[in-house]
């Protein structure tokens, strides 16, 4: 027995020796967790430190590895597959779980919720599209791996200040005999055709006037992901296609379900026609292919844009008078999506958010630990403190609670929002889906190639590659 373990040992039993309720075997646990580097998991560490304390008695240390997002996969997949074992835990991106679970990394949990009643007793207290998205591989499956640490989903964030300037609602009414929604209640009723008129109605040059004040740089009305990079155009593309009553290839119906005639059928060359059609009102970095979601935040941020569709986990440097231009006039809504026959918004929408994993080496003490946290994580009174600072949650007595919306601006948009979301593909063969589907929307996003070619070109890749991988049956 080491040194340490000793000394631990003998404190323990004189403080029971004295009446004292120290365990007898209380020791050290560290649980090292990879996390991407952003304000949810900079509260979740800043929480756990001032508060966390292990109902086994243990002293448990919280090892966050911050790793910026557009290096976070390749770091993480580097250290799986080294096989060093560094981290006991991770915060996964749920398109990893397939790859990350049929490589013998993520530990399956169905056994740690059985025998925790409390801990089955939260999960069935979350919202189905969260908890199917981030724990089930395959996808909406029996079979459990994560617990959700940050759901996360699309609102509209907006210039109250430019929307709301007497005489652009003039000049919007003058043009297009329709009121220019101002309040976030309005906005909630927005359309693509309404969001298409804020693109052109908006954009402005240098000198121009805009809200009653001189432009000192060209101006922009939208923004949305349009990015190359890791899956910044992929989400925001199939939110377009799901309204429009497409789909994307469906795990869910393998080995039946195919690519060909469903990735490029033509309610989704429609829906990428529309998608691409609106980026011409967006910053012309939009044809560079560098429209991702930290540039999008970044010009909202400046002042340089009037609307961005953007996750609610950017929601706090955009009201921080310290990163924000617009802080004091930023305001929040539902995103805008396809209004249907019926006159009621479709707004289906790739979920975002995250899920924590244990990895699959991490020893009985530590996999006891992990899960004592995770309870801690999702208790109420956490969650609530969480949400308080801007994070968001999946749990349903958490936020039906009317204190939830009074936490944050755009906390009003999270119920009504989770009911709209679903998620792309677990599988595997995720990443390869992904690079090639990521260039070939670049090439349309930069004019080189038209919507059909794209989705004919995404949809033969993905029947060629999922039919060699046994996911579609020949």
């Amino acid at each position: 027995m080491k040194l340490r373990n000793k000394l631990t040992l003998m404190t323990a039993g004189a403080a029971i020796a004295i009446g004292g309720a120290v365990p007898a075997f209380a020791e050290d646990v560290t649980l090292t967790m990879a996390v991407p580097d952003w304000p949810p998991t900079r509260i979740m560490k800043d929480l756990f430190d001032k508060n966390y304390k292990a109902a086994s008695g243990n002293t448990v240390k919280l090892d966050l590895d911050f790793i910026p997002w557009p290096d976070y996969y390749t770091r993480l997949n580097t250290s799986l597959t080294s096989g060093e074992n560094r981290y006991t835990m991770a915060v996964s991106d749920s398109q990893w779980l397939g790859a990350f679970i049929e490589a013998g990394y993520y530990r399956k949990i169905n056994d740690l919720i059985d025998a925790d009643p409390s801990l089955k007793a939260t999960l069935d207290d979350m919202h189905s599209a969260p908890l199917q998205a981030y724990a089930t591989y395959p996808y909406k499956s029996d079979n459990y791996y994560g617990f959700p640490q940050m759901p996360d989903i699309y609102i509209n964030y907006f210039r109250s200040d430019v929307f709301c300037a007497e005489d652009e609602q003039k000049n919007f009414m003058a043009k297009y005999n329709e009121k220019l929604p101002c309040t976030p209640e309005e906005m909630d009723n927005v359309d693509w055709d309404m969001y298409e008129k804020f693109g052109e109605f908006f954009m402005r040059k240098k000198g121009e006037m805009l809200a009653g004040k001189v432009l000192d740089d060209d101006f922009y009305g939208i923004a949305y992901q349009a990015g190359k990079a890791y899956d910044f155009s992929t989400m925001q593309v199939n939110a377009f296609i799901w309204q429009y009553g497409g789909n994307i290839w469906d795990e869910t119906m393998a080995p039946e379900g195919r690519a060909e005639g469903v990735v490029n059928s033509p309610e989704a060359v429609e829906a990428l026609d529309h998608y691409l059609r609106l980026t011409q009102y967006m910053p012309p970095v939009v044809k560079t292919g560098g429209m991702d979601i930290f540039k999008t935040d970044e010009l909202f941020r400046e002042g340089k844009v009037a609307s961005n569709i953007q996750w609610i986990g950017f929601g706090e440097s955009s009201i921080n008078p310290d990163t924000s231009k617009v802080s004091d006039v930023v305001a929040f809504a539902l995103p805008p999506g396809l209004r249907g026959d019926d006159g009621e918004i479709i707004r289906w929408a790739n979920i975002g958010g995250q899920p924590f994993v244990i990895m699959t080496w991490a020893d009985d003490t530590q996999v006891k630990e992990a899960v004592d946290f995770v309870k801690w994580w999702l208790s109420p009174d956490v969650q609530h403190e969480f949400a308080s600072q801007g994070g968001q949650s999946a749990i349903k007595s958490v936020y039906t609670d009317p204190r939830y919306n009074e936490y944050r601006p755009w906390n009003r948009t999270w119920a009504p929002g989770l009911d709209w979301q679903k998620d792309t593909w677990h599988i595997p063969e995720f990443f390869e889906l992904l690079v090639q589907g990521q260039e070939q929307y670049d090439l349309a996003i930069t004019g080189q190639q038209d919507a059909k070619t794209t989705l004919d070109n995404i949809a033969a890749f993905q029947e060629d590659l999922l039919s060699e991988f046994g996911h579609i049956e020949n």
